[in-house]
């Protein structure tokens, strides 16, 4: 396309690369970061996605030399959010965009259920954003907002499922290697499905209302 920057899609937090295979097989040119080396690793064997381990500060990436860069889930986890902008803002090309997408601290979820509001992590969460602390931290760090997306398919009706019945979470029953026989995970499973879809109208309604329980940002260099 004509005016498009030139370069690749940098994915910060890019886990074991499920979105970098995703995107290369949509042809574009790839790359990934993580902080864990085994998930970079996994992105390389399981996606063909080039990964590399290591905090974008220190990214091996040439100044102004990715199309693209995004970052969902992450800036929540850090210590130093601005630092991660800075550093995004000064890997993107003329033209690029950087993509962010945090829970929202402002979403119905958050005000309804409270403490129990699954994108509350503590505490695995150092920040809680509301969409406009996002939007003031990126325009503070040297970006204009483009556009905002406030419903994700994958994550609003799933959060709020997690949210309302914690045990049932399937990634939640793995990590606690809790013991289940054939049938009751399969029970327990069909559950969780059942309150995720049950979900999905209230998560259209608030997203609708600007107060989905996640945000997602595009923005460009000012």
């Amino acid at each position: 396309m004509r005016g498009a920057p030139e370069g690749p899609l940098l994915d910060v937090g890019c886990g074991g690369g499920l979105f970098l295979g995703m995107m290369r097989e949509r042809g574009f040119r790839v790359l990934g970061l993580d902080s864990s080396s085994q998930a970079a690793s996994l992105a390389w064997r399981r996606h063909r996605a080039p990964a590399v381990c290591a905090r974008l500060e220190q990214a091996p990436f040439p100044a102004s030399s990715v199309a693209g860069l995004t970052m969902f889930h992450v800036l929540e986890h850090l210590y130093d959010p601005r630092a991660y902008l800075a550093a995004a803002r000064s890997l993107l090309a003329p033209g690029g965009r950087l993509v962010v997408q945090v829970p929202n601290a402002a979403s119905w979820q958050a005000r309804l259920l409270r403490g129990s509001w699954n994108g509350m992590d503590v505490p695995r969460h150092l920040f809680d954003f509301r969409d406009r602390d996002m939007e003031k931290l990126l325009q503070s760090s040297g970006f204009e907002v483009v556009r905002r997306k406030y419903f994700s398919l994958r994550d609003n009706p799933a959060g709020l499922a997690s949210s309302l019945a914690p045990s049932f979470d399937p990634m939640a029953r793995r990590v606690r290697g809790i013991a289940e026989s054939p049938a009751r995970r399969l029970a327990t499973d069909f559950a969780y499905l059942a309150l995720v879809a049950a979900s999905l109208p209230f998560t259209a309604l608030e997203a609708a209302f600007r107060a989905g329980s996640t945000v997602m940002i595009e923005a460009r260099r000012a």
